[in-house]
């Protein structure tokens, strides 16, 4: 089984070519080739592509802790990335497909990735959340974590986002309140989870604990979600420039409410898995 790893603002993936390999993935096995001890090492697994009749890529991702997401702005860059690398796509706009819906993408560049990654979703009904509103938004809304009050916002990117007003977003604030905002009963598909503060009237910058993952020095969703939020909150306009750890991604909102993300991706390298390893895939549980 051959594996193509990139990254994107050292948010790492790679992908597995279901053309390439008669292995089936299972969670113990995705767990298995994303542990950076045991396997591969890896933010998640891009299974694909799968092409449809009507031309549209179909794109799989895998969390490392075995579960499935919706979607992903960086795997998308990165599976965009690897579609260009291997001739499957040019210079021209296609179309990908995945469980948080169909998005659209362009290769200005290897280092210049377009995506436009849909509208944001702000009712409680699509992110979902379990609450009641007179609005059907939960937007500024209190939450009490055992370390206090903090100011959320939910959003869907296609996949769920809690953000969090914050005057100052560390990677340690992250990883205390991010796991238990996961969790919370608010969130019956669990979320993830931003601490974002606003930089300028064309800034902001985001600290990110991402679902199935932990936390992460880069999320194009994330991102994406933050932004929306940021905007909706009177903020930032509509073109944003959004600072993570591991880089920055011009964010820009369109007038009909879509949402476009820009930015780099990284090869890394190309392998082939020992037989070692095969022969543990292969004895895993299904």
């Amino acid at each position: 089984m051959k594996y193509y790893k990139y990254h994107a603002l050292g948010n790492d993936y790679f992908v597995i070519d279901p053309r390439e390999t008669s292995l089936a993935l299972n969670k113990e096995s995705i767990k298995l080739l994303c542990d950076r001890n045991y396997g591969i090492g890896s933010d998640g697994i891009l299974w694909g592509p799968v092409q449809k009749e009507n031309g549209d890529f179909e794109l799989r991702i895998f969390n490392p802790d075995g579960s499935e997401a919706e979607k992903s702005g960086n795997g998308l860059r990165i599976f965009v990335r690897y579609l260009f690398d291997r001739g499957l796509v040019s210079h021209e706009r296609f179309f990908i497909q995945t469980r948080g819906g169909r998005v659209s993408a362009i290769v200005y560049a290897k280092d210049k990735i377009e995506i436009d990654m849909g509208k944001p979703d702000f009712s409680i009904q699509g992110i979902p959340v379990s609450a009641t509103t007179k609005t059907g938004e939960f937007v500024d809304q209190q939450i009490d974590t055992p370390w206090g009050t903090v100011r959320a916002t939910a959003v869907s990117m296609g996949n769920p986002h809690c953000v969090i007003s914050s005057e100052n977003p560390t990677r340690e604030l992250s990883e205390k309140i991010g796991p238990w905002l996961e969790m919370h009963y608010l969130f019956p598909n669990r979320t993830n989870v931003q601490f974002m503060q606003k930089v300028d009237d064309q800034r902001i910058r985001i600290e990110i604990w991402e679902r199935g993952a932990g936390y992460t020095l880069a999320s194009g969703s994330s991102s994406c979600a933050a932004a929306s939020v940021a905007h909706k909150l009177g903020y930032v306009g509509r073109d944003v420039l959004v600072e993570m750890p591991g880089g920055a991604l011009q964010i820009n909102i369109l007038e009909d409410g879509m949402v476009r993300m820009t930015g780099p991706v990284t090869a890394v390298s190309t392998g082939e898995l020992s037989e070692d390893t095969v022969s543990l895939l292969s004895g895993l549980p299904s």
